[in-house]
């Protein structure tokens, strides 16, 4: 169905109680994939217990994180709190993660607040276990519009190692070509011309990532009701790199469920949490409309959207707030 948004569920609890009926699995439950591959878990990610049941003993090749920027939605007070509890999900990461593993964590920093919690938070990971391997940026093509700043296209993404990992270098090449010429060396004693000595005619990804479109509403991967989601693009190229074939990955922070559906379309494992039934069956749904119709998201539609026409309470509310059944 197209034309059918949803308003951010995050700011909407009425809508949320609404939708609550239509998941699957409650507060503590885990999602386990009829094909025996994924594993979508609902409960804080700093609940060892329930991460220790949910792995049930397995160790992780990956980890690719996403924590919520608003520190406001966990009613954190200040960015000492937050990192606080940053700290403990990362260490329960570490423990779960195999002697040459992989640690992402996206990691917003806010311009009017002194950059929080960003410069507090690479402080703890010094003594997290994690060794630092870069600070990514990855450029929105859209930014946030002011007259008196300068225009903030980023996100930032940081990247750590435990161990030894795998990099695949053939999983970073981007598919921007590479049509720079000039920079010359010699080799065996003579001047090379750097496209002649590339095997790629395409440009290798570096820290600065400036190819990969943000998410919006006119792409087939969008999810209506999600805020903040991140493009497919940039976590496929996460799990190409610093993962194999059949290995592990695990999302404390699923969302929209990207990290699980590029671990299905790259044949890896994905253990994902989230809080809250909303994003876990967002996720479990995004899972199973792309094994069936192989589209990545809903574009302008909705995960719920066969419920919500279905249901006249829900339907009413959508009305009187915000007219979005006069779309159809």
């Amino acid at each position: 169905m197209i034309n059918f948004p949803l308003p951010r569920l995050d700011k909407d609890e009425v809508l949320r109680n609404f939708l609550l009926k239509y998941c699957r699995i409650k507060p503590g439950g885990i999602w386990v994939d009829e094909k025996g591959k994924h594993k979508v878990g609902c409960f804080n990610c700093g609940d060892e217990k329930l991460v220790n049941r949910l792995m049930d003993g397995a160790k992780a090749n990956l980890a690719v994180h996403d924590p919520p920027y608003n520190m406001v939605a966990f009613e954190f007070k200040n960015s000492g709190e937050f990192v606080k509890w940053c700290a403990g999900w990362v260490e329960l990461s570490y423990k779960i993660l195999e002697k040459d593993a992989s640690f992402y964590v996206w990691l917003g920093a806010d311009q009017k607040k002194n950059y929080e919690p960003f410069a507090e938070f690479i402080i703890m990971m010094k003594e997290s276990g994690f060794t630092s391997k870069s600070f990514i940026t990855m450029r929105n093509q859209r930014g946030y519009g002011t007259q008196k700043n300068w225009m903030s296209v980023r996100q930032e993404l940081l990247y750590y190692v435990k161990g030894n990992p795998v990099f695949n270098v053939a999983g970073v090449y981007t598919d921007i070509p590479k049509v720079v010429k000039g920079y010359y060396k010699i080799v065996g004693g003579e001047k090379t011309e750097n496209l002649e000595r590339s095997k790629s005619d395409k440009i290798r990804a570096g820290n600065v990532w400036i190819d990969i479109q943000q998410v919006f509403h006119l792409m087939e991967e969008n999810v209506n009701g999600c805020y903040a989601q991140k493009p497919l693009k940039a976590i496929d190229r996460i799990v190409k790199t610093s993962s194999s074939e059949n290995d592990l990955i695990i999302d404390f922070f699923s969302h929209a469920g990207t990290t699980l559906l590029a671990s299905e379309k790259n044949k890896r494992i994905c253990y994902t949490v989230d809080i809250d039934p909303i994003y876990c069956e967002i996720s479990i749904r995004r899972l199973e409309n792309f094994r069936k119709t192989g589209k990545t998201g809903w574009q302008n539609s909705n995960p719920f959207a066969d419920e919500i026409l279905n249901d006249k309470e829900i339907s009413a509310y959508l009305q009187n707030e915000y007219k979005l059944m006069d779309k159809l």
